[in-house]
């Protein structure tokens, strides 16, 4: 009986057609004990399948695993007093509290402009309670591990709002915003800085006099007794950047909230949407007969409250979108799927790096459509209420960031490191294409459609690795890729986003910070590859060896 739950519950966690399971509770890689038998330990069965070893897109596809016909003996005694589970459970709490403490201390530090080397110690001591805590967790009964994921997500995203943003200021755009379309005035048509939003300035976003000496403030031109202006918000003389979704939201936020409510109610937003994030990502792996423990990758990253929370950045709504998008194509509702992810391109933009992934394994130009043409129509429709009621462009300062930024031209800024490591500048942006093409194309051919996210973490880690982009908030949907996939080694991209924001502020050579933490998480990527190359090989071996075995037997 262990044996065929076993083998059930492997083929369920790779995605493959094995036997069928009609109890929902059994439908889980994490079978209760009472389930299986009363003598096996939660934990050992629950994790004697390496799920991302075995769903791996890189590796091929193998029809059938072979059931475990027997238990370690470690498995079957217990130890003394508590069982093994319970003791994973409470090692988890623990350095989840340890974790929360951690990240309200982080929160609260302001060291960002005078002291990002001190800051950047709290962040690896974030992250390292983050990864003992995922850790212990896979060792947890699945009835606790959902408990904590969800429990210790609300705890994890209220850290976020135990100060003003700290490290960015975007949110300051986004209640600015806000205001200027609650007074009837399309956010595209003119830039903060312009006098005729002048009316709708207060002194919390358009500081005065002593007020201007804070960090973080752009100047603007005196006023006409001489009195010295600014506002928190950056680059106030070009117009917004943000897409027709994200613009949405911060009316919604703005109609919402109280007066002088300033920044805590766009914190409290990607609180919710944080959470919310978290529990789509357990409904998904539920559905799909995945590891829950792997939800903890977002729902504990000290990422999320630090930008999502925090920093309020608007990029968690798209991650919300592109996370339930690809969780509805994977069960076959393409047409609803590729509505949300194009709500999600809406947002941020960034997530139609998903859509790749969305489209993996599809050989019918029909499929590929019912994902295609939705994602297409609901970006554009968004569009089209402002584009009929602004005078300028609904793409604002788009263009300009773009080249603001680097990304048109590699020898501007730090973008494209790894590239520019063994290429010339002036090959760096044809290799990222070509790359990206072959990467999308491999995915195209031969990813899983039962699993879209694999494909779309390998697109858009690979993107990440290839542009080496110096903001870390970016990094929030290849966060919520990896809780869906449960391939850990892409976090280390997410790590080293974080590095380049704050850590290099406390070097004079930051484009070399930034290479250097690029190529580690690069190395780190490889590595695990490889690893799980090798695991699969063997498995594939001692399959055909099993398989010979019980032929020679039955002859």
């Amino acid at each position: 009986m262990i044996a065929a739950k076993l083998g059930t519950v492997t083929d369920a966690t790779a995605g493959r057609t094995g036997p069928q399971v009609t109890d929902p509770s059994e439908a889980t890689c994490s079978t209760d004990v009472a389930d299986v038998a009363h003598s096996v330990d939660t934990a050992e069965v629950t994790h004697s399948v390496d799920t991302a070893d075995v769903t791996d897109p890189a590796v091929p596809a193998v029809s059938t695993v072979p059931a475990v016909s027997t238990v370690p003996a470690a498995s079957t005694a217990r130890a003394p007093g508590r069982p093994r589970g319970a003791r994973r459970t409470v090692l988890a709490a623990v350095l989840l509290a340890a974790l929360t403490a951690a990240l309200v201390l982080t929160v609260r530090h302001t060291g960002f402009h005078t002291d990002p080397a001190a800051l950047s110690w709290w962040y690896a001591a974030c992250w390292a309670l983050f990864a003992a805590a995922a850790w212990a967790l896979r060792g947890a009964p699945v009835r606790h591990v959902v408990v904590l994921v969800l429990a210790g997500s609300a705890a994890v995203a209220a850290t976020g709002l135990v100060a003003a943003p700290r490290t960015s200021t975007d949110s300051f755009r986004y209640a600015w915003d806000g205001r200027v379309q609650a007074a009837g005035v399309p956010p595209y048509d003119h830039a903060p800085a312009d006098a005729e939003l002048a009316r709708l300035r207060d002194t919390w976003l358009f500081p005065t006099g002593d007020a201007c000496r804070g960090r973080d403030l752009a100047w603007l031109p005196p006023a006409s007794d001489g009195t010295a202006r600014c506002t928190r918000i950056n680059r106030p003389t070009v117009h917004t950047i943000y897409p027709p979704v994200a613009e949405a939201y911060f009316y919604n936020v703005h109609l919402l909230s109280p007066d002088d409510a300033r920044h805590k109610p766009l914190q409290i937003g990607g609180a919710a949407l944080s959470v919310a994030v978290t529990g789509t990502v357990l409904l998904i792996l539920r559905r799909r007969r995945g590891d829950p423990a792997t939800a903890a990758y977002w729902a504990w990253c000290p990422a999320v409250p630090i930008e999502a929370v925090n920093n309020a950045h608007a990029d968690v709504l798209g991650v919300l979108f592109a996370v339930a998008g690809l969780g509805l194509v994977a069960a076959r509702h393409r047409l609803s799927g590729g509505a949300l992810i194009g709500a999600a391109v809406a947002t941020k933009l960034m997530p139609a790096v998903v859509l790749p992934g969305a489209l993996s394994g599809v050989r019918r130009v029909r499929d590929a459509a019912a994902v295609l043409v939705p994602a297409a129509a609901v970006t554009a429709l968004t569009y089209l209420p402002y584009a009929l009621v602004s005078r300028d462009s609904v793409f604002g300062y788009l263009g300009g960031y773009v080249d603001e930024e680097g990304y048109g031209d590699a020898a501007a800024r730090d973008r494209y490191a790894l590239l520019r490591l063994v290429l010339p500048d002036a090959w760096a942006v044809p290799a990222l294409v070509a790359v990206m093409a072959a990467v999308c194309g491999y995915v195209l051919w031969r990813g899983d459609r039962e699993r879209p996210w694999s494909g779309a973490l390998l697109v858009t880690g690979t993107a990440f690795l290839l542009l080496t982009p110096g903001y870390s908030w970016y990094a929030l949907l290849l966060v919520a890729l990896v809780a869906l996939d449960g391939r850990w080694e892409w976090l280390p991209v997410a790590v080293a986003g974080a590095a380049r924001y704050v850590t290099a502020r406390a070097f004079d050579d930051r484009e070399a910070v930034g290479t250097t933490v690029y190529a580690v998480a690069a190395a780190v990527v490889l590595v695990a590859w490889a690893v799980r190359r090798r695991r699969a090989a063997s498995r594939i071996r001692k399959t055909s060896m099993g398989s010979a075995a019980a032929s020679g037997v039955l002859r």
